[in-house]
C-alpha cells in the first residue's frame, strides 16, 4: 500500500486525511473500483489531455466518458490525449495509467466534471495500479480548490 511520494507530500501538506484501499492488480480504473468494492460513481479517473500551450488533467469519475468536443468549448482551445511518454515525464513517480487526480502535486491544471462535485467520499489512483487513496468529499474538493469546475463528461 504505497502512493506516489509527490502525491503523499502534497496531501499530508494541506493536512488532509486520508487511507488508502489495497487491491489485487488491475489495469483500468473501472476494473480498480470493482477490486476495492467501491462505487465507480466515486472513482475520479484522471485523463492527462495536452494543448498547444502544455497540459492539463481531466478529471471525471470512472463511470464516465469525456466529451472531448464539450472539453475543448470549456477549454477554449484544440484538445488531444498526451502520449504515455508525456505523462510518464509529468508523472515520473506514477506508474502509467495510475494518475492522480491531484494536479497541484504535480503542477499540472486540472479540469474538474462537475458530476463528482457534491460525492460524500471520493477514491483516487494513489500512482500505481494496485492502491487507492480515499479522502472524503469536504477533503477531496478542498484539494481540488484551484481546479476549473464544468460539465464535460457522459456516463458510459
Amino acid at each position: 500500500m504505497t502512493i506516489a511520494r509527490k502525491l503523499q507530500d502534497y496531501i499530508e501538506g494541506e493536512g488532509v486525511s486520508y487511507d488508502t484501499v489495497a487491491h489485487h492488480r488491475t489495469a483500468t480504473t473501472s476494473q480498480s473500483a470493482q477490486a476495492a468494492h467501491v462505487p465507480g460513481s466515486r472513482l475520479a479517473k484522471s485523463v492527462v489531455v495536452h494543448h498547444e500551450m502544455g497540459y492539463f488533467l481531466a478529471v471525471v469519475p470512472s463511470t464516465h466518458r469525456i466529451e472531448l468536443s464539450t472539453l475543448q468549448d470549456v477549454m477554449n482551445r484544440r484538445l488531444g490525449l498526451a502520449s504515455e511518454e508525456e505523462v510518464s515525464t509529468l508523472f515520473a513517480d506514477c506508474d502509467t495509467g495510475a494518475v492522480p487526480p491531484i494536479g497541484s502535486a504535480y503542477n499540472v491544471p486540472v479540469v474538474l466534471d462537475e458530476s463528482l462535485g457534491n460525492v460524500s467520499d471520493v477514491y483516487f489512483e494513489g500512482g500505481d495500479h494496485k492502491t487507492l487513496v480515499h479522502v472524503s468529499g469536504p477533503n477531496f474538493r478542498s484539494l481540488m480548490k484551484d481546479a476549473q469546475v464544468a460539465r464535460f463528461s457522459h456516463p458510459s
